[in-house]
């Protein structure tokens, strides 16, 4: 059995695609599992436990890729991204059976590449469970979910003596505070007051991370200035296995909503998601360890999440409530 799984978009839904790729690994356990991500997201190929290979598809990538994709003699290719680039690479890849979600076939050209269609309402479902639906309308009667379908990831010796080596080996919080949207970010002084509280109440060091484009180390630049002493910044300077592994040494990981929420999340890390303009109740991290705070209901921590919710300017989170997440979640010495 030769499968093919499919998920070209950001590293937050390759990381929430990990619980259908696990279902796929014990349906078939003795199969040969690849899949197909983003350039973005080739860095955590390593760390997703039930695959046996990946493929890089993306601009700048070359044929040879594609060319694994032609040749790979797959007997099931399953697509969780639903793309014109996904459904050329399931077409390609000539597989008997060729699984997307109901909705591809709004396009009438895309659903062309495929021949089975699973219903899942995407707006009514988390993510990681809108994706294990998908596997679960493959897998003859579909397999048993005793819990939600949580993410994970599993990281080699070598990504954690990276995350030492980076972060000197002590007691450390990350605090993630960029990401693709401007309009995520939350004010530099707020961050800076947290960081100060970390350090005052809890005995806690901070690491900034985040990537490398200009605009985040400027926001960054600006924590910095806030802060009576400058934090470890470690934004663009690790790569993303490294990073996986500094998040999953943290004794707490704060961010608002990007890719560290579902790192955090894959690794069960206590950790304090801020939310604004998107709705929590997609991209939520669902651990014991987890409090969701939302620019929509700044007055205490999220717990009834509701798929219709609509998001607020950041700014109206306040630095209190944050503050109060960290102490429900960590204890103060």
């Amino acid at each position: 059995m030769r499968i093919l799984a499919l998920q070209l978009k950001r590293i937050g839904d390759l990381i929430l695609t990990t619980a259908a790729l696990r279902a796929l690994r014990v349906a078939w356990p003795g199969a040969h599992l690849a899949l197909a991500v983003a350039p973005g997201c080739a860095g955590l190929l390593g760390a997703v436990p039930a695959i046996n290979a990946g493929v890089v598809l993306g601009r700048g990538r070359g044929f040879a890729p594609w060319q694994q994709v032609l040749t790979g003699a797959w007997d099931l290719c399953v697509d969780f991204t639903g793309t014109d680039r996904s459904a050329l690479a399931v077409a390609l890849s000539r597989a008997a059976e060729r699984a997307t979600f109901a909705w591809v076939k709004k396009s009438k050209l895309r659903a062309v590449a495929y021949n089975r269609f699973v219903e899942s309402a995407v707006r009514e479902r988390h993510t990681a469970d809108h994706y294990f639906d998908l596997v679960a309308g493959v897998i003859a009667g579909g397999p048993n979910l005793s819990s939600e379908a949580q993410p994970e990831l599993a990281l080699s010796d070598e990504a954690r003596e990276a995350a030492v080596r980076f972060t000197g080996g002590g007691k450390f919080a990350v605090v993630h505070p960029g990401t693709a949207r401007a309009e995520k970010f939350w004010l530099p002084e707020r961050w800076a007051e947290v960081i100060g509280n970390l350090r005052a109440r809890h005995g806690l060091e901070c690491v900034l991370t985040g990537g490398a484009d200009d605009f985040e180390h400027a926001h960054i630049a600006e924590i910095q200035a806030a802060l009576d002493k400058p934090a470890l910044n470690l934004a663009g300077k690790i790569d993303l296995l490294t990073f996986a592994a500094v998040i999953e040494r943290a004794k707490i990981c704060l961010s608002c909503d990007t890719g560290a929420v579902h790192l955090a999340a894959a690794f069960r890390t206590p950790q304090v998601a801020l939310f604004g303009p998107t709705n929590p109740f997609h991209w939520r991290p669902r651990h014991e360890r987890a409090v969701v705070l939302t620019a929509a209901q700044p007055h205490a921590p999220l717990i009834d999440f509701q798929p219709r919710m609509k998001g607020a300017p950041m700014e109206r989170i306040s630095t209190e409530l944050v503050i109060g997440a960290i102490a429900q979640l960590i204890p103060t010495p």
